[in-house]
C-alpha cells in the first residue's frame, strides 16, 4: 500500500480573494515598457493606443466580487477602465479596493449589442447580490463599446 502526502503552500482561487494584505506582484511582473499611458490621455484618444501593450497606473476602485477576475481602475480625473485577467490565473483581492496599482496589458475596444449589455449589468448585479430585471435596464450608446485593459501583470502597492 502506498500513500502520498502532500503539501500545498498555494492559496486557493477563495483564499487569494479574500486575502488581508493586497501589496504584490500579480501575473507577469511588469516589464519596463516605454508605452507607459497616462489613463486620461489613453481615454482621451483610444483609437490611437488600440490593440498597443501598455502600463497604466490609477487607484482601484472595485474588484469582481466573485473571482477576483476584474478591477476598475480610476485616475485623479475620475476617468474610469476595467482591467480584465484570464478567470484563475490572476486572482485581485477584494482587499485592493483604494489601494494604487499599476497594469500591463493590451488595450482593446469591444462592441456589444444591446442583449449583452443587459446581461451583463444583470451579471454584475448578482455579484453583489442584487436582482436587476431585464426591462428596468436602459442601454445608451455609450454602453455598446467598452475600452479595457486585457492584463497579464500587475502590481498593487
Amino acid at each position: 500500500m502506498l500513500v502520498f502526502l502532500g503539501c500545498s503552500s498555494e492559496l486557493t482561487e477563495i483564499e487569494r480573494l479574500n486575502k488581508k494584505n493586497p501589496i504584490g506582484i500579480y501575473g507577469s511582473n511588469i516589464v519596463s515598457l516605454e508605452n507607459n499611458v497616462n489613463l486620461h490621455e489613453l481615454l482621451k484618444d483610444p483609437e490611437n493606443n488600440l490593440n498597443k501593450e501598455i502600463v497604466v497606473e490609477g487607484e482601484i476602485v472595485d474588484v469582481c466580487p466573485m473571482r477576483g477576475c476584474w478591477i476598475d481602475i480610476t485616475d485623479d480625473q475620475e476617468n474610469l477602465i476595467k482591467v480584465k485577467v484570464k478567470d484563475g490565473e490572476i486572482v485581485f483581492p477584494l482587499s485592493a479596493i483604494n489601494q494604487k496599482v499599476k497594469v500591463y496589458g493590451k488595450f482593446i475596444k469591444l462592441n456589444y449589442t444591446e442583449e449583452q449589455i443587459i446581461n451583463w449589468k444583470i451579471h454584475l448585479a448578482e455579484e453583489k447580490g442584487k436582482f436587476l430585471h431585464p426591462d428596468s435596464i436602459k442601454v445608451t450608446e455609450l454602453d455598446l463599446i467598452e475600452y479595457r485593459i486585457n492584463a497579464i501583470g500587475a502590481e498593487i502597492f
